[in-house]
Parts: C-alpha cells; sequence; structure tokens
C-alpha cells in the first residue's frame, strides 16, 4: 500500500475522539485556570464561600463537556407502573393535634425566592409584588407558617433561597417580620459566571464586578446551595427530617399535613426521599414537564429535552396526563448523602443570551425537579389542582385578585359559591402586562364567580361591579377604546371595536 495515500484518509473515529479529548481537557484546564484568578478578586472573607461555588460550577462546566447528544432516546421512555403515581385522596387527612405537632416538628419550609417580577413589568423581587388585599407572596408565606406554629405550637422554620439580584430587598423586607413567631432563615444561590460562546471563558474579569457577568444557575442549584450555607447540617441535628420546598409564587403550595403524614409514617417501610406533586394536564398546562419511568428510575422529562418530532407526542393530555407543579418533599438525609458523594446529577439547561453590549454567552442551569433520579423510592403524588395556583402574569394575578377566593391565615380557598372546581382560562392582552397598567384598568376585580374563559385585547377598561359569567371574549381594535360600564353583566358575549355587544 502506498504510505503517501494511507495519510490522505481522513483522521480515524479514534483520532477524532483523541482530539475531541484533547480539547475538552485543554477547555476544562483553562477554565478552571480563569477561576482560580477570579477568586482572588473576592472581596474579604469571601475567598472560600465562591471557591465552594466555583468548584460546584467546574463539576456543572466538565458534564457540559463530556455530555454530547440528547439527554434522553424517546423509544426508551417506558410507560410509568401504577405504583409511581400515588392518588392524593388515599392519604390520611385527619390527626390529633398531639400529632400535628410532633409532625410539623420534623418539617421545613423551603421557598425558591431568587426570581424578579420582569414578567409582570415590574423590576424589583417577584415575591415583594401585591397580590392580595396589600398582601405580597412573601407576606402571605409568613402567614401561613406562623399560623401552624400557633395553632400546634410547632416550630416550623421558613427558609427563603435568594439570589443576588433579590438577598438584599428581601432581607430588608424580613424585619417587619421580627415579632411573628416563625423562625425564618436566608441563603443565596451560587453567582455562576457567564461563559463566551465562543471561547467557553467566564466573561468576568473580577468577582466584584457588574452583574451582567453573572448569573443564578436555576433552582436546582438549592441542593448544593443550601448544603453550602450550613444550614442543611443545621436542620438534620435538630431532628428535622423532610423539607417541602416551592416557588414562592405557587399560592397552592401549603404545607400538608396529610403528604408529611405519608413520609413520616409510611405503612410500608422505607418511605420514599423524594416526592413529586404532580397534578392532571389540562390544555393550559402542555408545556409542562412530566413524570416518566427512564432506566429502572422515575425522571423528569421535560419540553426542551423532547425531539422536535415528538413534541406533539410530549403536549398530548391523552399519553402524558400530569405534569409537575414544583412542589417537592424531600429527605434532610438523602439530600446530605447525595450532595456529600457527588451523586446528584440533573440535566443541564444550556440558555443561551445576548448581553446588552452585544456578546453571546451561554449559562448553564439545572431544575430542582430533575434531582427525582437520584433519590431512593421516589413516587408521584397527583394532587388536586388547587396545590398548583401560579402568579406568573397579571392574567393569574386577576383570577387570584377576584371572589373565586377567599384569603383563610395566609392561604387561599375556592369560594365555595363556585359551583365547579375548575379556574377559569384568562388571556389578558398586552395593555394588561404590567402590574401598574393592570390596576388602572379596573375600577373594581370583576365578579368572577360563573366565568369559563376570558380574552381580552387592545384598551380595554372595566368599570365598578362588572360581571363575567360563561365565556366572554372583549377586543378592542388598533385606535380604539372600549369601556366596559359600571354594573355590566356580560354572559357568554363577544364585545368587539364598537361596543357591539353580541351573543357568544
Amino acid at each position: 500500500m502506498d504510505p503517501a495515500k494511507v495519510h490522505q484518509r481522513s483522521p480515524s473515529e479514534g483520532h477524532d475522539a483523541a482530539f475531541r479529548e484533547l480539547m475538552l481537557h485543554d477547555a476544562q484546564k483553562s477554565l478552571s485556570h480563569e477561576l482560580g484568578r477570579l477568586v482572588k478578586t473576592a472581596p474579604p472573607g469571601q475567598e472560600s464561600s465562591i471557591r465552594a461555588q466555583f468548584d460546584g460550577f467546574e463539576r456543572l462546566f466538565a458534564r457540559f463537556l463530556q455530555e454530547t447528544g440528547p439527554s434522553v432516546k424517546w423509544e426508551d421512555i417506558a410507560t410509568l407502573p401504577s405504583e409511581a403515581i400515588k392518588p392524593y385522596s388515599e392519604l390520611q387527612t385527619s390527626f390529633s393535634k398531639e400529632a400535628i405537632k410532633s409532625m410539623l416538628d420534623r418539617l421545613v419550609v423551603l421557598k425558591l425566592n431568587g426570581g424578579l417580577g420582569t414578567s409582570m413589568g415590574c423590576t424589583g423581587t417577584k415575591s415583594l409584588i401585591s397580590v392580595r388585599n396589600e398582601l405580597t407572596f412573601l407576606d402571605l408565606t409568613v402567614q401561613q407558617i406562623e399560623n401552624l406554629n400557633i395553632a400546634y405550637g410547632a416550630n416550623v422554620p421558613l427558609v427563603l433561597m435568594n439570589s443576588f439580584n433579590t438577598d438584599e430587598e428581601t432581607e430588608q423586607t424580613l424585619r417587619k417580620y421580627g415579632k411573628m413567631k416563625v423562625e425564618i432563615h436566608t441563603f443565596n444561590q451560587s453567582r455562576y459566571p457567564r461563559i463566551n460562546r465562543e471561547s467557553l471563558l467566564p466573561v468576568a474579569r473580577s468577582c466584584v464586578e457588574d452583574t451582567d457577568s453573572w448569573y443564578p444557575p436555576g433552582h436546582g442549584d438549592v441542593y448544593e446551595s443550601l448544603n453550602n450555607s450550613k444550614l442543611l447540617g443545621k436542620f438534620i441535628e435538630q431532628g428535622k427530617k423532610y423539607v417541602f420546598i416551592s416557588n414562592i409564587d405557587n399560592l397552592g403550595a401549603t404545607a400538608d399535613l396529610g403528604i408529611l403524614n405519608f413520609l413520616l409514617n409510611p405503612r410500608e417501610s422505607p418511605a420514599p426521599e423524594f416526592v413529586m406533586e404532580v397534578t392532571d394536564k389540562t390544555r393550559a398546562d402542555v408545556k409542562g414537564g412530566t413524570l416518566v419511568q427512564y432506566g429502572g428510575k422515575l425522571r423528569l422529562l421535560e419540553i426542551a429535552q423532547v425531539p422536535k418530532d415528538r413534541v406533539d407526542e410530549f403536549k398530548s393530555v391523552s399519553k402524558f396526563k400530569i405534569f409537575n407543579t414544583n412542589n417537592l418533599w424531600v429527605s434532610l438525609e438523602a439530600m446530605n448523602r447525595v450532595v456529600e458523594n457527588h451523586s446528584l446529577h440533573m440535566e443541564i439547561i444550556v440558555n443561551p443570551k445576548t448581553l446588552d453590549n452585544g456578546l453571546n454567552v451561554i449559562q448553564l442551569e439545572t431544575a430542582v425537579g430533575a434531582a427525582i433520579k437520584n433519590f431512593e423510592g421516589a413516587i408521584g403524588i397527583n394532587v388536586p389542582r388547587r396545590r398548583f395556583l401560579p402568579v406568573k402574569t397579571t392574567s393569574d394575578l386577576l383570577v387570584i385578585m377576584s371572589n373565586l377566593y377567599s384569603l383563610k391565615h395566609g392561604s387561599l380557598e375556592m369560594n365555595p359559591k363556585r359551583s365547579f372546581p375548575a379556574v377559569p382560562l384568562v388571556k389578558l392582552g398586552n395593555s394588561f402586562t404590567k402590574v401598574k397598567d393592570f390596576l388602572s384598568r379596573f375600577a373594581s376585580i370583576p365578579d368572577m364567580l360563573e366565568l369559563d374563559h376570558l380574552t381580552v385585547s387592545g384598551d380595554v377598561t372595566f368599570g365598578r361591579g362588572v360581571s363575567l359569567k360563561g365565556t366572554v371574549i372583549i377586543i378592542a381594535n388598533h385606535g380604539d377604546r372600549i369601556d366596559i360600564p359600571p354594573g355590566a353583566i356580560l354572559e357568554n358575549k363577544i364585545v368587539s371595536g364598537n361596543l357591539r355587544i353580541l351573543d357568544h
């Protein structure tokens, strides 16, 4: 064989693999060097904390380099076994006061509090937006926990995971709860460096640089950060057994005694180390993550992991009947174990961003529910829809502020006069996106007890005492304005640009 011809052949797969291995090694080494340089710029006294965060980032970055291809093979997804999802109706719900106190004393409540109110046109911390009776998400959460502690003589601590975006404002606000019967702890989720998409190196030149160079890496960071804060070890020493984790903007996520009892007093031993609350999917929830059986374990499947040609199948309400509410119950000792032995593995979400200066960067993030596969005996509990009341937009806010709900000890309860439990579907247009604009368009919040569906588009205002029933669609054409008069009753109506009211 002609040696010259041999050298003209394309590199073998072995050479390709070796080249890639070398490239990955160089990228990891370069990142490690840059992080080491950044640590030296840390403010006095923060070096060890920042080093611990960077260690977590290096592990995440190494996985990002090594793990190529899809995180799931669609054909390997198996049907959920019947025992994987427990119906909420099977849980015990009646307990003595002594039993409730004993259970609550072993519980920690943790709220994910890292988000800003940008989706609702607000610049500050989202949990400080008023949602009902001038009370904020944080006010309602503190009220709920204080009510439990007073009613049962218990000591349930409230823990807030802040981000560097929300920490300062939250800490200032916490002073007003000083005399309330609730022990409040805070810790910050990690502050990871944004990575230049081309060089794969941090864009930050110093640890004290502007926030554009840094990001909070998603709520999957709660496990590592709770451990780094020393709170995890402290709670275990105090005899706490489970932590209930949820988004602070989910007003349905209250401490549930039935689920807590199921975990602390299992009929079949041992108790699950991880419980994910799921609820029945409707057409409004088709993008929500779902639970699947994969590789013999329960796994959270998010829409971002689904091949493009399978997205419609993923959205199917008949095939994937439930979705993740992000209400999670986790054994503290099991959490400590998986963090300490570095066996915690969550799918990486690569989030591309373009900074104001035009620089393309990537953020490596993880989702808290994706950790379910790392815990023994993990299951889902199919809970009623009332445990999932997220407020992401002003459309959600209208529902929460309406007479569909009443407020009791910081918890929302569906009005008993509502003849069916489903929450109406509300879609408000761009004129309502910002909370300030939204509030200015309602002289008072309409009566929505009999509403099924509301769509509002364009420049629309509502007078005092309006009642909405059935399906109501209000569309003001560009340049037109519609003022719904005080006391109007709209039942199955379409209101168009020139204020003609039609039966629907």
